[in-house]
């Protein structure tokens, strides 16, 4: 903690100013949900796009557009139905709820306060017409919509904000809202060393943890390696019913190729030697390379 103030000075007062608003926050509200309510109702105080951790309207577009782009090139269409968890001010909403059909999208959240600016967010971008369902949440239990129901379930950055019985109560929900063959995408904050938190805002976990989370309620998944060169800190899983992964990353025995195969076939990854690296490579270099979990192809989980 010591070498890391005196490396990052500046960050020291902005810190204090957590440390104490958590002290604060803990005393008046002793569970998670209620905790970050309060959180996100001070955050959106100061500004709805802030609360979001966009820093800039710029950057608040930008992360919208990569989360939309994304999905889009991995088969997001109109006619499919779309359940955004922690769905915020729709920094990326906007974009899903134009792209599909009316009444095709559903978002959630546990704050009211961020919910509202969702609302004003979609009367700016004129889309009233496209009849988004946008839902304030006490838990994420899900049990309010119908089984089997959605092709596409996302939530970015929200597991970077929950502890782990938050995340381990939606992975034990989630599998019955998805149809066949659906998916749900998540990222969070990985760490290679040990788990943990700052404050009671910022959680950091390892891949293994939440891969093992989803196969205890009867789901599969992978570590999304082509989201691995987008311009954005977190990672992301890729959870799904067992036999429904569409893509399947493959990490050879040197530990440097990846390539994918689809459930109707194989191909090789057409991306450049960028995409086959992880992302503390890149910033590192090969020479100190972290590997990521292998998968066993043979029974299509980790």
């Amino acid at each position: 903690m010591m070498r890391y103030a005196v490396r990052h000075p500046e960050r020291i007062v902005p810190h204090a100013r957590r440390l104490a608003r958590d002290a604060a926050l803990r005393l008046g509200h002793r569970d998670h949900v209620s905790y970050y309510r309060a959180v996100m109702r001070l955050d959106t105080a100061r500004g709805d796009e802030g609360a979001v951790g966009s820093h800039t309207h710029e950057s608040w577009l930008k992360v919208g557009q990569i989360q939309f782009d994304y999905l889009v090139s991995h088969g997001l269409k109109p006619g499919m139905r779309m359940l955004e968890i922690g769905c915020g001010n729709l920094r990326a909403g906007r974009l899903f709820i134009e792209h599909l059909d009316a009444g095709d999208y559903y978002g959630i959240d546990i704050s009211p306060d961020i919910l509202l600016a969702a609302q004003r967010t979609l009367a700016e971008a004129g889309l009233q017409h496209k009849l988004p369902h946008l839902t304030l949440v006490q838990d994420l239990k899900l049990e309010f919509l119908p089984a089997g129901y959605f092709d596409v379930v996302h939530a970015h950055s929200v597991f970077s904000h929950s502890p782990i019985e938050v995340i381990d109560e939606c992975l034990a929900h989630v599998g019955r809202v998805m149809k066949p063959g659906g998916f749900f995408d998540f990222t969070f904050d990985r760490t290679e060393g040990a788990e943990h938190h700052v404050l009671h805002e910022d959680f950091y976990y390892r891949t293994e943890t939440l891969m093992t989370l989803a196969r205890r309620h009867g789901l599969t998944g992978q570590f999304m390696t082509d989201w691995e060169e987008q311009s954005h800190p977190q990672s992301r899983l890729r959870i799904s019913h067992v036999g429904g992964l569409r893509y399947i990353s493959i990490i050879e025995s040197g530990g440097g190729i990846v390539s994918w195969r689809r459930a109707t076939g194989a191909q090789r990854c057409r991306r450049s030697g960028w995409c086959q690296r992880t992302r503390h490579q890149r910033r590192t270099g090969p020479g100190r390379a972290i590997r990521p979990p292998v998968l066993r192809t043979g029974s299509g989980t980790w």
